[in-house]
């Protein structure tokens, strides 16, 4: 068990009227340390309104892939700014969002060619839902249900929450409140092909299609799984005819070491979700993004079989530019090589930790670093040991983890892991 002493703020001080207003998420309000105040972000640099500056870790929740206040992505937004903000997508289209779709169907593989776009990731998963569900309502089934596993994480919407772990992740205590899913009793590594078939021809007239995380499970607990795995995945779906959807809202844009985990894996999903590194952590925006069998399945003459849904940011005008604009620095530089190069300066300077009692597991894939606790007995008190040696790291579950911009030096890389084993060897 991880102790660490809680040397920071006390809970019923003093507190600035205007913050009283914030709810934060993921917190108890009532005993939570005062949110830190940011005036500067800088390259991998958060600067904080007491003069502190702190190496981001984990780029504001894997947004930032190339690092803040990059110029080519703020160029971009000042420039459609002078255009236009945002435009509804009823009936109206721009340039951004076509160069955009264009572009994503150009980089996913096959015929990874539809984008439906939206403003989050749960919602992007609620939209790759309601695709699945209406591909089969269009011809006349009835699938309501999806399969989904174990640690896995989609999202705070209802839907989304409906497949995420519900024993061992945050949304236990919603039960009743969403529908049940078919929740695999095997954990998505479980290589016993025939349990899960058995489990989905029992259940095959409600499933309309199966939900994963590919590569590495999130939020639920930053697991790894290799690719074998997927391609077991796809299998089962063509056996019994589901849809398969990848949700690389975590994965995607070379977080695993490849631009995207489906292309790395050789494994084609039906739909694929796509979030937070999307924009370089510049502006809300995502999609899902689907195969031809898939849109064509919404293609008639008749009006109730168009896609029921319609965001009202959908593809918001600034953030389509910041995605252009991502894309360019993609294209112009190596970030997937940086996210493998990271692989192997994380595993070695983070293995020394595996001889520490409290450390069930130390693992890394590409720019995913992972060291996995025991228990944590005082989250606040770690977060603030973390912000103590300068950095911003942020736990969770029972796991301390790193996802820093692809940008990030080796120097800065090594006090992030340096701060890691100095906090957790105390």
């Amino acid at each position: 068990m991880t102790t660490i002493p809680f040397s920071g703020p006390q809970p019923g001080g003093a507190h600035d009227i205007a913050a009283h207003h914030l709810w934060q998420p993921y917190t108890q309000m009532k005993t939570a340390v005062p949110a830190l105040p940011v005036v500067a972000t800088d390259g991998v640099r958060i600067h904080l309104e007491d003069g502190r500056t702190l190496i981001d870790g984990i780029a504001s929740w894997w947004t930032a892939v190339h690092g803040y206040n990059h110029p080519h992505l703020t160029g971009a937004i000042r420039a459609q700014l002078d255009q236009f903000a945002h435009v509804m997508f009823g009936g109206l289209t721009h340039a951004p969002a076509r160069d955009l779709a264009a572009r994503l169907a150009a980089r996913l593989p096959a015929d990874l060619n539809h984008v439906f776009f939206a403003e989050s990731g749960s919602v992007a998963v609620e939209v790759a839902m309601k695709m699945a569900v209406q591909f089969w309502l269009n011809r006349d089934e009835r699938r309501l249900r999806f399969v989904h596993f174990h640690g896995g994480y989609h999202g705070d919407t209802a839907a989304t929450m409906a497949v995420c772990d519900p024993e061992e992740g945050m949304h236990g205590h919603f039960k009743g409140y969403f529908p049940q899913h078919l929740l695999s009793h095997l954990p998505v590594t479980d290589d016993d092909e025939a349990k899960l078939a058995s489990q989905i021809e029992a259940n095959l007239e409600s499933l309309a299609g199966m939900i994963v995380e590919p590569r590495v499970q999130g939020a639920g607990g930053m697991r790894f799984h290799n690719d074998k795995v997927l391609v077991r995945l796809r299998r089962l779906c063509d056996r019994f005819g589901l849809l398969l959807i990848f949700d690389e809202i975590f994965v995607g844009f070379g977080r695993t070491g490849d631009m995207f985990a489906c292309e790395g894996a050789g494994v084609l999903p039906d739909i694929v979700t796509l979030s937070k590194a999307l924009t370089g952590g510049m502006s809300p925006l995502s999609c899902a993004v689907a195969r031809t069998k898939v849109f064509d399945a919404f293609w008639d003459d008749d009006p109730n079989k168009s896609l029921m849904h319609g965001p009202t940011y959908m593809a918001h005008a600034l953030g389509c530019a910041a995605a252009n604009a991502s894309l360019d620095l993609f294209e112009r530089h190596d970030r997937v090589g940086a996210a493998r190069t990271m692989e192997g300066q994380m595993a070695q300077e983070l293995a020394p930790l595996r001889g520490e009692n409290d450390v069930v597991d130390v693992r890394v894939k590409a720019g995913v670093g992972v060291v996995q606790l025991r228990k944590i007995n005082n989250l606040q008190g770690l977060r603030q040991a973390f912000v103590e040696e300068g950095v911003w790291i942020r736990p969770l579950g029972d796991v301390v983890y790193l996802t820093p911009p692809l940008t990030i030096s080796a120097d800065d890389l090594t006090q992030l892991t340096g701060a890691i084993r100095r906090v957790l060897t105390r």
